[in-house]
């Protein structure tokens, strides 16, 4: 399968962000003749390219192929809004955990897509298809409905009028069902999720507002054995409120 880019595949630079964008939270090495499978360029671009992003630190030769160079962490951590918002919130995920014990999981919206910006979780964590920098459709996570809810109508429609991915059987793959969902978040004031990412897994998300402004959502998720959602509700709800109010501080400070 080739990979979907944003990027213009005329350039030199869109050429090197799919190359880039090729690898997935799963890979360790990748050898070339995969990077070209999933990019569908030419062998000679992709050796070429690969060689020059390892030059600039980007990616790493190792035997066998390439991985992700740990430079791109670098950059990562140094994307203000995005750290910013990860050193407010943190307090906040740490003492949820400490509270309930549970996976606790901080998620920011992108294109139709949840990424994770942290994720915490001690010995007794369920096992869970979310990892730090992964992504999941918006769809099917707690957190993707609580930031999906408070979208704007053209994400909303825009998300409604295509296919719905199922990744288990419990997955809501119908619109009308889904938009029902999401009118019961605007209600509650928060998500859930009963085993539709992954088996075994429940889930509450809240959304976090910056004076206003959508800009990210936290969740608890548990074994289903043993985790009850509505039991959490009031939990995620008041961290995800004191987060942003974290926030708007912060921001108040930078404008004084």
């Amino acid at each position: 399968m080739v990979i979907e880019t944003a990027g213009s595949l005329d350039t030199v630079l869109g050429k090197a962000v799919t190359i880039l964008r090729a690898f997935t939270a799963d890979d360790q090495t990748v050898p070339l003749a995969e990077l070209v499978r999933r990019t569908g360029l030419h062998k000679a671009t992709v050796y070429r390219l690969a060689r020059d992003l390892a030059a600039n630190q980007l990616l790493d030769r190792v035997a066998g192929g390439y991985r992700l160079s740990g430079s791109l962490f670098e950059l990562g951590l140094r994307a203000s809004a995005e750290r910013s918002m990860l050193e407010a919130a943190m307090p906040f995920l740490q003492d949820l955990y400490e509270r309930t014990h549970e996976t606790v999981h901080l998620g920011i919206r992108e294109g139709n897509e949840v990424v994770y910006v942290a994720k915490i979780g001690g010995h007794r964590q369920a096992a869970s298809p979310s990892r730090t920098g992964g992504r999941m459709p918006l769809h099917c996570t707690a957190i993707g409905k609580a930031l999906l809810a408070h979208s704007d109508a053209a994400l909303l429609k825009e998300v409604l009028s295509r296919p719905l991915v199922r990744l288990t059987p419990h997955t809501v793959t119908a619109p009308g069902l889904l938009r029902s969902q999401l009118s019961q978040v605007l209600q509650v004031g928060v998500a859930f999720e009963h085993g539709e990412s992954q088996v075994g897994l429940n889930c509450v998300a809240a959304p976090v507002f910056d004076r206003g402004n959508l800009v990210a959502a936290i969740s608890i998720t548990g074994p289903t054995n043993r985790f009850r959602t509505e039991s959490h509700v009031d939990a995620v709800r008041a961290a995800a409120a004191a987060i942003g109010n974290a926030l708007a501080r912060e921001s108040f400070k930078t404008r004084s």
